[in-house]
């Protein structure tokens, strides 16, 4: 065989793992659109109960075709405070079970029809198989009209993709079985401390186990592989994914690091004792079928039971293993200082990789935001108080403010981010509506703000001081308000379209009180019941209380507009058809808030 000859066989062989990377990545994609990250989203409530988030971990693996992917995943979801570590180490182990997965499905590729007459069989060899599942594909994706059609469509392409890889890669490396050199190389790596670190390397540069062990299923077509030189690169192999978790883990929390730590202690302590094990029985007993050569399915097999078995010896000492994790990184001692509220940032860009866990995450931000928006209003009500009033309160409100400044500019970045992750039609809706309820919640921290620096004024001013009537007025605003704050809040979180058309019938209470009040303080002026300077200030808070009703009846406008697959081009318009609306159940609403709020 000349140079020429493996030059064009690598150009080959390289094509093929190309192909394959993309129709499992492909294949992956398509899997997490169709369960609408369902999966994803039942980890954040996972308990400790060990079995069924090794199972959970399993199943998210299998269905998003990378144990990587998960782990990514894991690590951020701990980074931000969403996963317990201990709850993690049940998934991570899971993870490496659903890997085996995909050489499950790949064994396809080595099934040879031997009985020509029967067509059944030969249409499921893989040379066959592939083609029929990529037109399928095809087919669904193109006459098809929703998200979750199309996203199936894509999963069929996907696995033909992968299919079609495998088989260029074995078709490539078969006429290498005949060079001496490359029988030496796979005599070298029954060596295992070789066949170990050559499949940890391989696995490292592809970062997915799945991937290198469908290139040593693809190999074993040559006949050249043989159990002796497979096992140690199998196990090697769960070493070498451990990568994807370390890099991702880099510049996160000590848990997020402890989650990253426990997946490559796992894998390193479980490959050394299956190691210790097989190769004490091979000393002492021996194995028949040592130096025979290894299939397709033999390959697959070999790596369920090696990792099946790993997590079933683990099971009784996760404990053991989050020490361990967390004797390796330990907690530094911190100064606990006395500030206004504490925000954990959930938006962990490892998340990104399940784009509908992200956009969860990203609402849980928005609602974070409402919270302490409405957290303030309510102590700014106290601040009017003499007694209540301190700077130290004063100066938490502002933190909490300050915290909603910034949760606003990281949504901002992340959300941006998010819609370059190939997101569905009602993904990118909800995107679309998370920017605009961020905006709206952080105007309506900006107005609460504002009313405590007209609270921190008044206390400074003697001679600004309200009569009994305007503090029963402001009183009585302010709780609709407050209700308001809370109902859009409420909205936000659960994405509720039937609290949302609550908001706008208070809306209207709050304008018909504000216009009413101003007109009462103005009659209080001209009877001289109050002075110049208490005026300003109330017409001040009037205005304030006001706008923040406006931009909660905004929120109301982007989650139904959200909900009913439409993006309102004037929410004015909305709006103004509400208050001219005949419908009874809003007209209804409007007068049991304006009993309720009754001057």
């Amino acid at each position: 065989m000349t140079g020429t000859d493996i030059f064009l066989i690598a150009i080959q062989a390289f094509g093929g793992i190309a192909l394959f990377m993309y129709g499992k990545t492909m294949l992956g994609k398509g899997l997490e659109k169709v369960s609408g990250g369902k999966m994803e989203k039942i980890l954040s409530g996972l308990t400790s109960n060990i079995f069924k988030s090794v199972f959970l971990g399993a199943v998210v693996t299998a269905a998003i075709q990378s144990s990587g992917a998960t782990t990514v995943i894991i690590v951020g979801m701990v980074n931000s405070g969403i996963l317990k570590l201990s709850s993690a180490i049940g998934v991570i182990m899971g993870a490496n079970i659903g890997s085996t997965v995909t050489g499950q499905i790949l064994r396809l590729a080595g099934l040879e029809s031997s009985a020509d007459t029967n067509i059944i069989l030969q249409l499921l060899n893989t040379k066959y198989l592939a083609p029929i599942i990529s037109i399928i594909g095809l087919l669904i994706y193109m006459l098809s009209k929703s998200d979750v059609k199309k996203s199936l469509g894509e999963t069929f392409i996907g696995l033909g993709i992968l299919f079609t890889g495998m088989l260029s890669m074995s078709d490539s490396v078969k006429p290498l079985s005949e060079l001496q050199q490359f029988q030496d190389l796979f005599a070298a790596l029954s060596n295992p401390i070789l066949g170990v670190i050559a499949g940890a390397i391989v696995t490292a540069i592809l970062q997915s186990s799945a991937a290198s062990v469908g290139i040593l299923q693809a190999i074993s077509q040559s006949g050249a592989l043989k159990n002796s030189a497979a096992f140690p690169i199998i196990m090697g192999q769960n070493i070498g994914t451990c990568v994807t978790s370390i890099i991702s883990a880099v510049g996160a929390s000590k848990n997020a690091k402890r989650a990253a730590a426990v997946h490559l202690y796992f894998n390193v302590i479980g490959t050394v004792l299956f190691l210790a094990v097989v190769y004490t029985i091979k000393a002492t007993i021996g194995f028949p079928f040592w130096e025979n050569t290894i299939d397709m399915g033999g390959i697959a097999n070999f790596h369920t039971f090696f990792n099946v078995t790993v997590t079933l010896l683990f099971l009784p000492f996760t404990k053991l293993l989050e020490k361990l994790a967390c004797l390796t990184i330990r907690d530094k001692a911190a100064d606990d200082e006395d500030g206004g509220e504490i925000v954990v940032d959930t938006l962990d860009d490892r998340l990104l990789k399940s784009p509908a866990l992200a956009i969860q995450q990203a609402n849980n931000t928005v609602v974070t935001m409402g919270k302490l928006a409405l957290k303030n209003f309510k102590e700014m009500r106290k601040l009017f108080v003499d007694e209540y009033y301190s700077d130290k309160i004063v100066s938490k409100l502002r933190d909490n403010e300050t915290s909603i400044d910034r949760m606003e500019d990281r949504l901002n970045a992340y959300l941006v981010k998010l819609t370059e992750c190939g997101l569905t039609d009602y993904e990118n809706r909800r995107v679309t509506e998370l920017l605009h309820l961020t905006s709206e919640f952080e105007r309506i921290g900006d107005y609460a703000m504002n009313l405590i620096e007209d609270a921190e004024k008044i206390h400074g001013l003697e001679d600004v001081v309200f009569s009994e009537s305007a503090l029963h007025e402001l009183g009585v605003i302010s709780d609709a308000v407050q209700e308001i704050i809370s109902m859009a809040v409420e909205a936000a979180k659960n994405n509720s379209v039937e609290i949302a058309t609550k908001i706008e019938p208070l809306e209207e209470t709050v304008d018909y009180l504000n216009e009413t009040l101003k007109a009462r303080h103005i009659e209080r002026l001209k009877n001289g019941e109050c002075i110049i300077e208490s005026g300003v200030n109330f017409l001040d808070l009037l205005i304030n209380l006001e706008r923040i009703s406006d931009h909660c009846s905004n929120v109301a406008v982007y989650v139904i507009g959200a909900q009913k697959k439409r993006d309102f081009v004037s929410r004015h318009e909305y709006i103004k058809a509400q208050h001219e609306s005949s419908d009874e159940e809003y007209l209804n609403l409007t007068e049991q808030y304006m009993t309720k709020y009754s001057l």
